[in-house]
């Protein structure tokens, strides 16, 4: 009996450790990242914060959150060689923020379309010039923020350009050539995230537009809505669930990360909720649509 439960005593022990060492392996959560809309109502005539309205129908932004500046999709997502939303030139990036008001010094809030969809592209983009260390979204969106009876304007505020010094970080920014030697690695030494619909990961629907099924070889699937609490309600998961998700998919902070979908829109997300749990992730922009008009190769599966 004594032997037995010195074997019990060691192996829990031993389990404690392994818990101990998962937990602090696990990334630092990154909560400058989002701001909940009462943090924003309480902060929204503070000098320094600018709200971003990123959106794409001009009736989105008809009725908007008091003094918030709108950014049309198009100018910081454009068709390039037939591939759509791809990264303008870095100098017209930084020409649609500074003209909005953004400066170095600015405390920039994101909402968007498709429940906030468009705010995370706006986010990665902002990363990609390097001036995201001040930009979060906000919980929920319009949606939460009309939800609460919070108000609204139709008027579009006078806003003057600033002076925006960017420092452009490329690596975060993959392209077909990388993305093919990366996922030509050994198994398990990189996580590659597909951010489509279940369906379109595994082959059985089509991605729009996309000729070839499936995904790229060794890419696991986490649907970008699927971080969120509803359609309607789009505030993301609690933090638990979230890391939850990401270890399912193997993520390790000592390992690439790398986020994709159809044409580098749902992998915004993907790419913004890894870097709030504190991973260092990029996005391979182009994603599945060049990946299948290079004909380059294409796994099916019967489930995600």
């Amino acid at each position: 009996m004594f032997f037995r439960a010195m074997a019990l005593a060691a192996l829990s022990v031993m389990a404690a450790l392994q818990v101990h060492a998962e937990a602090g392996s696990a990334p630092k959560l990154r909560p400058e990242m989002l701001v909940t809309t009462g943090w924003l109502a309480d902060h929204l005539r503070d000098p320094d914060v600018v709200v971003l309205c990123i959106d794409s129908a001009p009736e989105f932004y008809a009725r908007h959150i008091p003094g918030a500046r709108q950014i049309k999709l198009s100018e910081i997502a454009v068709t390039r060689d037939g591939i759509p939303n791809e990264l303008p030139p870095i100098d017209a990036l930084q020409r649609a923020f500074s003209a909005v008001g953004v400066s170095n010094g600015s405390r920039v809030v994101l909402y968007g379309e498709r429940s906030n969809l468009f705010a995370a592209r706006a986010y990665f983009t902002l990363d990609y010039l390097g001036v995201a260390g001040r930009a979060s979204l906000l919980d929920g969106g319009i949606e939460k923020w009309t939800a609460e009876h919070r108000p609204l304007s139709t008027e579009t505020p006078a806003v003057n350009a600033a002076s925006l010094a960017i420092a452009p970080r490329p690596e975060i920014l993959i392209d077909t050539a990388a993305m093919r030697d990366l996922a030509a690695k050994k198994p398990g030494s990189i996580t590659l995230v597909d951010a489509r619909p279940a369906k379109e990961f595994t082959g059985e629907q089509l991605s729009e537009d996309v000729a070839k099924a499936g995904h790229i070889p060794g890419a696991k699937s986490l649907y970008w809505m699927d971080m969120l609490m509803s359609r309607e309600d789009p505030v993301l998961r609690p933090e638990a669930e979230l890391r939850r998700m990401y270890s399912q998919l193997n993520a390790r902070a000592d390992q690439p990360l790398v986020t994709y979908c159809r044409t580098g829109m749902q992998s915004s997300f993907d790419y913004f909720v890894a870097k709030y749990l504190g991973y260092e992730p990029s996005m391979y922009d182009a994603s599945f649509y060049e990946w299948s008009q290079k004909n380059l190769p294409a796994e099916t599966s019967p489930s995600k």
